[in-house]
């Protein structure tokens, strides 16, 4: 494990790589994964288990801070992240490079809040990548902002308390009346995973809680509809019983596990 990386100037600009003990390979694939924390917390510290989880099985990991919103950053919105994301990529790899291990594909994958900048990395900015993206996995990221989706915070009844929601997490200025308009989704394209959507998109494994109250399961099935609808290999997996934690549904967990090993194994396989 090689902690706290640079790949800019900002305090949070940091990562962890975790590499595979054999270092003799001509190349590696590289999976990313962003942690949760709802735009405003969490740490790449958080997710140590899966990153060491994923360099067992081969390849380097890495997991990747962003700067959170808070009163010290009040500037800091989910475009910002996401572009934080995108031009420290190359950072990762040509680390990954020094250490000797040559990244020539990736995956990108994260949970809640890093579950959308991994979509919004793998479905908005795979063409721009320094190494192709071949896949991408996440759990319970909202993928669009539509207030009818938003029914836990009472959106769907208030679109000023929406509107203003939306403008902080877009650092753009959201009204009331731009809902359900073209103008809406143009606007809000550039953090809306769903928009994106389209035949050339990378395959996809995603989990979501039915039951999920602090982010919107619909917004996930609108995600699922728009990946059967240009025929993208992907595997939505609903946990019936649980909300944002995915807590209550053991074997539905596993199952979403298994999606993710068998996606690796058949878009991103281990180099002999």
């Amino acid at each position: 494990m090689h902690k706290n990386l640079a790949y800019g100037e900002g305090e949070a600009q940091k990562f962890d790589l975790y590499v595979p003990a054999d270092n003799t390979r001509k190349s590696y694939g590289l999976v990313v994964y962003l942690h949760a924390g709802g735009f405003t917390g969490g740490d790449k510290a958080d997710d140590a288990e899966m990153l060491q989880w994923l360099a067992s099985k081969g390849y380097v990991a890495a997991g990747i801070n962003y700067t959170l919103f808070s009163e010290k950053n009040p500037d800091a919105n989910v475009y910002k992240q996401s572009m934080e994301i995108k031009d420290g990529m190359p950072y990762v790899i040509e680390e990954a490079k020094k250490l000797g291990y040559n990244i020539d594909e990736m995956t990108i994958s994260g949970g809640s809040a890093g579950g959308t900048l991994a979509l919004l990395y793998a479905y908005r900015d795979a063409d721009t990548s320094p190494v192709p993206v071949r896949m991408v996995f996440e759990a319970v990221g909202p993928s669009s902002f539509y207030p009818e989706d938003w029914k836990s915070y009472g959106f769907d009844h208030n679109k000023e308390g929406a509107a203003k929601l939306f403008s902080i997490i877009s650092g753009k200025q959201i009204t009331p009346d731009m809902f359900g308009t073209a103008e809406y989704d143009e606007t809000m394209k550039d953090i809306s995973p769903l928009l994106w959507v389209n035949k050339n998109t990378v395959p996809t494994v995603m989990a979501y809680g039915a039951h999920d109250k602090f982010l919107p399961y619909e917004g996930s099935v609108r995600l699922n509809a728009a990946l059967n609808q240009y025929n993208v290999p992907h595997e939505y997996t609903v946990l019936e019983h649980s909300g944002h934690g995915l807590q209550n549904d053991n074997k539905k967990y596993l199952e979403y596990m298994q999606n993710i090993e068998t996606y690796l194994g058949k878009y991103m396989p281990v180099k002999k």
